[in-house]
């Protein structure tokens, strides 16, 4: 039985895993040779003997499962080598995030490379939208397109696939996204399809279009790495699509890390530099957090802010002059984007602090004329930072409102919004994020429809932001070699974060702060504390979005601190550093 233990005049609730079994602790420690600590944290994930752990530690590509598993993928690589054979022109269409503009990348990469008469579309988030699109089939028709390989997209574009079939244009479909009941009429590749067999479920789109690369590269007598070339695009794929860092998306992660430090594609190399990122000797030093907040959010501006060909033209750039300047402009529209999310982020909260209805409400939906359809996504998970509930936030565009949805821990968005379906024009997404359309007149009814099915279907432990803490942990035992070991446990991601501990009794050494946040966010929280027995030590931490408890800190009451670590690097100077997740008073 878990141990829970609620937060309630700070609004969060530690939840504590499991206790493992002592006797698989001890075996593990022992065959390994590291500490319970860690021996604990490794038990709690499934990883209980020596062969365990070595797949673990060690993982290898020969691991990932064979392509030729999924559904249909016999069937595509066949389609696929016919259209190469008879000289047919193949179109490699994609979504505008990141997950879409890196599956792109990869599938016109390697169809160019091996010959293939390909061409690469994406399209206008604001004109056309989400996923396949009229002209996107109309784009294809004028220009000779005989097959599409869609990427990220087109498991529910039933009418629009349905539609360039009468043009005599076929579909391979890389999907991840959850299917409706009626599929497409194309060659459906998706491991969520109800009948495969496909043994991982939670591959990104662009790992679906990986497993083609690989089942084609096997058809083809290609060598093996000709598809390992691309595993740098599925590490920032699987990343920022926040898919589970399990099974195979963590083997994916763990070498397509690999290739982002030691060689990156000129493209990526650019955005490291102008992102500030620089080498720590012949290597970058990425993970998984500084792709997601440093990598992604620039390869997604491009189409939030103008297009996402311009993402898609740096990362095909073989050239690195060249390619630090295509790095530049998606740089300046991360900057916009952030100058333009931060500003309506802001409208928003204020908009839910002035409505005694929104702040009642178990959800919130807000519209705005003026808001720009590419950041509400952005927004919507600003909200559920200060009001923790699902989030929808609309945005008007061509005479129709259309947005973007996030949830909460545990509760299911997609299944809200189906619920709602009926004043829709369209909507799909994931458990916990979707995208939906709709017509003006359908909005009021829409909110209080959504706020009605939310109501009535989500329970309080949904309603409080939870802390994930693996175990509580001796001050003492932490080292740079107890954190040098740790690392090596990722990569993390969903399903497989960083080790969250617990310390207890714990003073402020006078040092601590306040930090002020950026316009429209919480403001952070710099630690300096030290264990109520050894007032002499003394440790750093950073909590983002915590400057709220420095009231507790400075009230000279001792508090417990739940917490991960990492290395802080600054002027070359390497030092153990907290991650604060929350605070609470000291039980004595």
């Amino acid at each position: 039985m878990e141990t829970i233990q609620n937060n309630l005049q700070l609004n969060k609730l530690w939840q504590f895993k499991p206790t493992p079994v002592q006797e698989e602790v001890e075996a593990l420690c022992q065959a390994i040779n590291i500490n319970p600590v860690l021996g604990t944290i490794l038990v709690q994930r499934g990883i209980k003997t020596f062969d365990d752990a070595k797949a673990f530690f060690r993982p290898e590509l020969s691991q990932l499962h064979d392509p030729f598993l999924m559904k249909n993928m016999s069937e595509a690589v066949r389609r696929l080598l016919f259209a190469f054979e008879n000289k047919e022109k193949v179109l490699v269409y994609g979504d505008y995030d990141v997950d879409g503009t890196t599956s792109v990348t990869m599938m016109f990469h390697f169809l160019h490379s091996q010959g293939f008469d390909a061409g690469r579309y994406i399209p206008d988030r604001y004109s056309e939208g989400y996923g396949i699109s009229w002209q996107g089939v109309e784009f294809a028709k004028e220009n000779g397109y005989t097959l599409v390989v869609a990427l990220d997209c087109g498991i529910k574009a039933v009418d629009k696939i349905s539609k360039a079939k009468e043009y005599g244009i076929a579909f391979i479909v890389c999907d991840h996204h959850k299917p409706g009941e009626e599929l497409p009429p194309g060659i459906m590749l998706n491991p969520r399809q109800v009948d495969c067999a496909y043994p991982f479920k939670e591959l990104s789109g662009c790992g679906v279009g990986f497993k083609l690369i690989q089942a084609a590269c096997e058809a083809m007598e290609l060598p093996e790495e000709t598809a390992w070339d691309y595993l740098d695009l599925n590490a920032v794929s699987i990343g920022a699509d926040i898919v589970p860092m399990t099974g195979e998306n963590r083997i994916l992660t763990y070498f397509g890390l690999k290739k982002l430090n030691e060689n990156p594609r000129p493209g990526v190399e650019a955005l490291l530099q102008v992102a500030g990122f620089t080498r720590k000797g012949e290597a970058f030093d990425l993970d998984v957090e500084k792709v997601v907040f440093g990598l992604a959010p620039r390869i997604n501006a491009a189409g939030r802010m103008e297009h996402a060909n311009n993402a898609l033209d740096l990362l095909l750039e073989e050239n690195l002059d060249m390619a630090i300047e295509r790095a530049m402009l998606v740089n300046q529209n991360n900057n916009d984007r952030k100058e333009s999310d931060s500003n309506t982020t802001e409208m928003a909260l204020e908009m839910i602090r002035s409505s005694e209805r929104l702040m009642q409400s178990k959800s919130t939906v807000l519209f705005h004329p003026e808001w720009k359809k590419g950041i509400v996504g952005i927004v919507a998970s600003r909200c559920i930072e200060n009001f923790y509930r699902p989030t929808i936030i609309l945005a008007e565009h061509d005479g129709k409102i259309t947005g973007s949805a996030r949830s909460v821990n545990g509760f299911d968005l997609y299944n809200a919004v189906e619920a709602c379906s009926d004043l829709l024009l369209q909507f799909g997404g994931h458990t916990h994020a979707a995208g939906l359309t709709m017509l003006p007149e359908n909005l009021e009814a829409f909110i209080d429809k959504f706020e009605e099915v939310v109501a009535a279907s989500i329970i309080a432990e949904q309603q409080v932001p939870v802390v994930d803490i693996d175990l509580e942990m001796p001050l003492d035992m932490i080292s740079e070699k107890f954190i040098e070991v740790m690392q090596q446990i990722g990569p993390f991601g969903p399903g497989h974060m960083n080790p969250v501990f617990v310390a207890r009794n714990l003073f402020d050494t006078g040092a601590s702060r306040e930090l002020e946040a950026k316009k429209g966010g919480a403001s952070h929280l710099k630690l300096s504390f030290s264990p109520a027995d050894k007032k002499h030590q003394v440790f750093d931490g950073i909590g983002f979005g915590l400057g709220k408890h420095i009231q507790l800190v400075k009230s000279g009451k001792p508090f417990d601190l739940a917490f991960s670590l990492e290395f802080n690097l600054f002027r070359e100077v390497k030092s153990i550093q907290f991650q604060l997740k929350d605070l609470i008073p000291h039980a004595s």
